[in-house]
């Protein structure tokens, strides 16, 4: 049975108060405009002003009901309510003065002077407001704040900080109790904004507000800067303060906020970075009206791509992938599912992957279909080569032969000096997709009649690092170890990664797509990068545990093929810019196809055999930068005789 709310005061005792207070204000307005000389008020008929002031005052409130609000939450449009009627009440009172000494004229003094009327308008709208306030006010304080136990300060004190704090405040659910604003902007600090002063967003106060017993910062400002944010989320866990966020007003629920939508920042925000903002119109014109193949359209990457791809109008996306449940998943997701066809397949199949070119004859390629996981690549180097290399060897082959206009090729950092199979295999797809299109390109020129032949297939390549929230990534995992009380696993101290978004990587993508003329390797500005044990203290204590005391951090070791810092770049290469400056253009040493095209062909024969110490040692022979690091293949990199 719902529990009914319980009035505390009925309507009827409201509306006698409001009675006993127009008595009170006309009373006090004669006796201060005749300086309470008793003499002088016994000329006025008072019993019977007396009489007319309720009985007037009594029809307008009944017709009016502001006695119906509930006097806890009075607010403006209760306030506004009051001054109309009162002011309505004052005509009609002035209406009687002007009528009653000419139909009954008696001797007697008038019954309302206007002066007296002044008095009253400003007496009774001060009598009605101040004791709705008061009552609001004990209320509020009697019932709500003595039992918020936890002391808050709010970052920003703008229209969402203000917003946020009147909602908290107001909810008799939530247990907090907000002492101070924080702020950055100069002209709001040192301001008292609704009784709640605003200080400097800085550690001194932090630590001031810390001794005071705040044990929350809630940020309300939905547009802070990432490098903000993060300073903010270092010095409360310094302090052990809880940091959360509260989304935009707009996102509100029935324009209120709930306690439960107070949200714990969580460790992707604070590795994101401020967007960048890329306002390429090429994407555009590359994309509509366009059949666009995408393989591994069911993974992290390739799920994003073909979202992002939508955003662009383009005619058809064929979403190409071998893992069955996921790519259903990703079919009934999308919006737009006309123009999706979803395509079952091995990129390693070729004749399975020419029914799609034959079908579609796609114009564009992205392909984001690969092995990725490094321990399990070092453990089966044949299954690498084999998904990889040959994958990417056949899908290029098909779009030449198909007149594809472009192949953009997803790779990794982990291509640039690999210390593992899977970087190298991705190297390799790198040395073929670039020597496939110059031995292209230079056939064609040297033909001399470029009008007469085919398009030449444009190959694009790109590299970037750890993309935060894909499958199999480390931040999903230590969530897991979080859940599940420890420890968080962490393969070295000193080890670290670059990160970006799914988003961002994928807008990468594009982008290379639209400014590639052929040849390039793309790479991305990564920021700085992070060392895992700091991301792994870090998740923790936003958890609100402390690392070591309630969470363990457990070093497993170096796993096979695993280096401890990440490149962008080989240190012999150098970079060009581009027209944004976060995008870079790698400039790679150049291979003889026919060379590289014999050679990739004997190392997948060997792939194809399962022969993987013989692999390995293809690929070292393929990529001589490639030097194992903590595994059985770096016996290999031994030379002769030593």
């Amino acid at each position: 049975m719902a529990t009914q709310r319980i009035r505390l005061a009925p309507r009827w005792i409201i509306f006698l108060i409001d009675l006993g207070c127009c008595v009170l204000a006309m009373s006090a307005a004669f006796l201060l405009r005749l300086n309470f000389n008793i003499n002088e008020i016994n000329h006025y008929p008072l019993p019977k002003i007396l009489a007319i002031t309720l009985a007037v005052n009594a029809c307008l409130l009944i017709a009016f009901k502001t006695y119906a609000g509930i006097v806890r939450y009075t607010s403006v449009e209760d306030t506004g309510r009051i001054l109309s009627v009162n002011t309505l009440v004052c005509l009609i009172f002035l209406l009687i003065e002007n009528i009653y000494p000419k139909s009954v004229n008696t001797g007697s003094a008038a019954l309302f002077p206007a002066s007296v009327l002044l008095i009253y308008f400003l007496s009774i709208n001060f009598l009605l407001i101040i004791y709705r306030l008061f009552v609001k006010r004990a209320f509020h304080y009697l019932f709500s704040v003595r039992k918020k136990s936890i002391k808050a300060v709010i970052y920003s004190a703008g229209f969402e900080g203000i917003l946020a704090k009147k909602m908290i405040t107001d909810n008799q659910r939530s247990d907090i109790k907000i002492i101070s604003f924080i702020e950055d902007n100069e002209r709001l600090i040192g301001k008292i904004i609704e009784t709640t002063s605003v200080v400097r967003a800085n550690k001194a106060n932090m630590e001031r507000l810390s001794r005071e017993g705040v044990e929350l910062l809630i940020i309300a400002d939905p547009y802070i800067k990432k490098q903000r944010l993060n300073d903010l989320v270092d010095i409360c866990l310094e302090l052990n303060i809880r940091i959360q966020q509260v989304p935009s007003s707009e996102k509100w629920i029935n324009n209120t906020l709930e306690p439960d939508q107070l949200k714990n920042v969580n460790i992707e925000q604070l590795l994101e970075r401020d967007i960048i903002k890329i306002k390429n119109e090429q994407v555009g014109k590359e994309i509509r009206g366009k059949k666009v193949l995408v393989t591994g359209a069911a993974g992290s990457i390739g799920s994003e791509i073909v979202s992002q791809l939508l955003q662009y109008n383009p005619a058809i996306i064929i979403a190409c992938d071998v893992a069955e449940t996921p790519l259903h998943e990703l079919s009934i997701s999308l919006d737009h599912e006309a123009k999706v066809k979803t395509f079952i397949g091995d990129i390693c199949d070729r004749i399975r992957m020419e029914q799609i070119f034959e079908i579609y004859a796609p114009d564009i390629v992205y392909h984001a279909a690969a092995y990725k996981h490094v321990p399990l690549m070092e453990e089966h180097p044949s299954a690498a080569i084999l998904n990889n290399v040959s994958g990417t060897k056949i899908l290029a082959e098909l779009s030449v032969a198909y007149n594809v206009e472009k192949f953009v090729m997803v790779s990794t950092d982990k291509a640039v000096n690999p210390t593992n199979v899977m970087g190298a295999s991705k190297r390799v797809c790198e040395i073929f997709i670039q020597s496939l299109y110059k031995n292209i390109a230079v056939t064609q020129h040297k033909s001399g009649n470029s009008k007469a032949q085919p398009r030449v297939t444009k190959f694009i390549t790109t590299r970037f690092g750890n993309v935060l929230g894909s499958n199999g990534s480390v931040i999903p995992l230590f969530k897991k170890q979080l859940e599940e009380g420890g420890p968080l696993k962490v393969t070295h101290p000193e080890i670290t990664r670059y990160f970006m978004t799914i988003p961002e990587a994928c807008q990468l993508v594009l982008e290379a797509g639209a400014m590639g003329k052929g040849g390039e390797i793309f790479v991305f500005d990564m920021g700085s990068p992070v060392k895992i044990v700091d991301l792994a203290k870090k998740m923790i204590r936003l958890a609100g545990k402390e690392p070591e005391r309630d969470i363990a951090i457990e070093f497993t070791g170096l796993r096979p093929g695993e280096k401890l810092y990440e490149e962008l770049l080989n240190n012999a290469e150098n970079t060009m810019p581009t027209y944004h400056e976060k995008i870079l253009i790698a400039n790679v040493r150049e291979y003889d196809f026919a060379t590289i095209h014999n050679d990739i062909n004997n190392l997948i024969d060997l792939a194809q055999k399962h022969f993987l110490m013989e692999t390995v040692i293809k690929i070292k022979e393929i990529v001589p930068e490639f030097i194992s690091n903590n595994s059985i293949y770096q016996k290999l990199d031994i030379p002769p005789g030593k």
